[in-house]
């Protein structure tokens, strides 16, 4: 008798309907037959997925946990259908030494109902390399903080770091060159027009920086991950280069004139960017990976001005059910879904027990219906954020079921 049986599951590029059986928390039987187990779940003929990755989330815990914290952005993952996410090393303190990455360990796992991993930030070698113990998914510089010695210095280090343990090489970058977004920034810096924003933090500024942590990755013999692109350039470069890269929601569908509508609510870095500049559903593509940047605030920090409010926009209740809609208005491919939430992620990420449905695979489901419909609400969002640009949008296609670990953590699906 198996724990878990997922009977009239569809697969996406496979035909009829199939049974999953779970033991132990693993995947060991995919069958059109019937199977036995000790408990049966109907998804009623919706796709069964591998379960959603998430490989760009802020928790804010701990020190931002007005924000957020890892219980309510877990819950906002199960939600939005994500069963595993990696957290970001920007919180209080900063995730840059053994101390507080243990620290964070022990927060996540006394508070996520999803599975999770964690980004260090750089610091001194000796600081790293003790990190290194506690098996950091990978390391994250924002280039945009740092000056171009600085820069050398953390990628040299990274680069020895690699030689002397048992680092995987992956290195995860936000690309916005800081020289030039403090030359822009300080020619705008008395404007009181949201847009603004954009032009202080020029696409220029990213698809120069992504050329240099091209250059330093492959210098310091390390692997990159880019974190979400918003510049159409810069996404010509990675492709060319062959560079992991993500997409976020607001990235695809929204471009600069958006904050007209919803002024600094929409603030985020690397901004908006002008429609000639941006990047579109149409861009993705098979090697494309989804990654929310969930990044929320408290509504008086949204509304600061310019340049004072702070930059994030929450999106892991609302992104799944974005991409679905835009599936069901023939914009996008379904046989993409499965790769650009799961299986990209988990290879880049060195996931290997994740990212498809297979024997000996995690028991980590997403279950999509796609004709649900309805409008986001985000009275409704387990997210301690209460604003979005997607509140009121009306959507076609849903997650309605979200498993980890062969246990449901969310259901949605009567």
């Amino acid at each position: 008798m198996l724990d878990l049986v997922i009977k009239n599951s569809r697969l996406i590029g496979k035909d009829g309907e199939y049974s999953i059986g779970v033991d132990d928390g693993k995947i060991t039987e995919i069958t059109k037959g019937n199977l036995s187990g000790d408990k049966i779940i109907d998804i009623k003929s919706n796709y069964l997925l591998s379960g959603f990755i998430d490989p760009h989330v802020h928790f804010r815990d701990p020190g931002l946990t007005q924000k957020e914290d890892f219980k309510t952005g877990s819950m906002s993952a199960a939600h939005g259908g994500f069963t595993t996410v990696i957290d970001m090393p920007n919180t209080l303190p900063k995730t840059n030494t053994y101390k507080a990455l243990k620290e964070k360990i022990d927060i996540a796992e006394s508070k996520s109902v999803v599975n999770f991993y964690l980004q260090a930030g750089h610091s001194s070698l000796d600081e790293m390399t003790k990190m290194i113990e506690l098996n950091p998914i990978s390391f994250k510089v924002f280039m945009d903080l740092e000056t171009d010695d600085s820069l050398e210095e953390i990628f040299q280090n990274l680069g020895r770091l690699r030689q002397t343990t048992k680092y995987n090489g992956l290195v995860a970058t936000h690309c916005e060159k800081r020289s030039i977004v403090s030359e822009k920034t300080e020619e705008l810096k008395d404007s009181n027009d949201p847009i603004d924003y954009t032009y202080a933090r020029p696409y220029t500024s990213e698809d120069e920086s992504v050329k240099q942590t091209i250059e330093l990755a492959r210098k310091n013999n390390l692997r990159l991950h880019i974190c979400h692109l918003s510049s159409k350039n810069a996404l010509n470069i990675a492709r060319k280069n062959n560079i992991s890269y993500e997409f976020t929601p607001h990235h695809l569908l929204l471009d600069d004139s958006a904050y007209n509508t919803y002024g600094t609510m929409v603030k985020t870095n690397p901004p908006l960017r002008p429609k000639s500049e941006c990047v579109r559903i149409s861009d993705i593509d098979e090697k494309s990976i989804i990654g929310t940047d969930h990044a929320p605030h408290t509504l008086e920090e949204k509304h600061r001005g310019v340049f004072t409010s702070s930059p994030g926009i929450p999106a892991l209740e609302t992104v799944v059910s974005l991409l679905l809609t835009e599936v069901n208005k023939g914009n996008l491919d379904l046989n993409l879904i499965p790769k650009i939430f799961s299986e990209n992620a988990a290879k880049v990420f060195n996931l290997d027990s994740k990212g498809e449905i297979a024997i000996g695979k995690d028991a980590d489901f997403t279950v999509i219906d796609m004709n649900r419909q309805g409008k986001f609400d985000i009275t409704t969002f387990e997210t301690k954020a209460e604003y979005s640009p997607f509140d009121g949008w009306e959507y076609k296609g849903a997650p309605v079921m979200t498993i980890v670990d062969g246990n449901i953590v969310f259901d949605d699906s009567s």
